[in-house]
């Protein structure tokens, strides 16, 4: 199965979780200092919210997998329509450890796909040397640029 994803970036994340948690009628599966998740199964959806973004509003979309076969017929589909797409391998963001990879949409929305192999106590763990830096919630222009130096998979991490 697969789980529609929203993040988005709030002004007062206490403020938020108590609408979303009354809007889901459900608490979050996650409260972090920055960060709420509810994993909700009616409607199957991933919303998290975040006070990481330079405004309030949509950061990206997604569609999370429950399975790395899932994750590969997505990222198939897209390299055969000749998408942009950004592939970002093995990485942590979130508060998770994620297999993932991103395209951008004609109106420059960020659209994340990923499979979740785990949670981590940070947002982000810092990448070690040798790693490329990750575009984990990139803005649109960051993908954009992105993605048009790395056509498919030929570029295997974030520029």
């Amino acid at each position: 199965m697969k789980r529609f994803h929203v993040h988005l970036h709030v002004a007062d994340l206490a403020q938020s979780i108590a609408f979303y948690s009354q809007l889901f009628a459900a608490k979050p599966a996650r409260t972090e200092a920055d960060y709420a998740k509810w994993m909700l199964d009616d409607p199957p959806v991933n919303f998290a919210i975040s006070t990481r973004g330079n405004q309030p509003g949509i950061d990206h979309l997604g569609i999370q997998t429950d399975n790395a076969e899932e994750l590969q017929a997505l990222k198939d589909r897209a390299t055969a329509a000749d998408m942009s797409l950004l592939d970002e391998g093995a990485t942590t963001c979130c508060y998770a450890r994620s297999e993932k990879h991103w395209i951008t949409d004609p109106q420059g929305i960020a659209w994340e796909h990923f499979h979740t192999l785990g949670n981590i106590p940070v947002f982000r763990e810092k990448p070690d040397e040798t790693s490329a830096v990750a575009c984990c919630s990139p803005t649109s222009d960051s993908v954009q640029k992105c993605c048009a130096t790395s056509k498919t998979s030929s570029t295997p991490r974030c520029c």
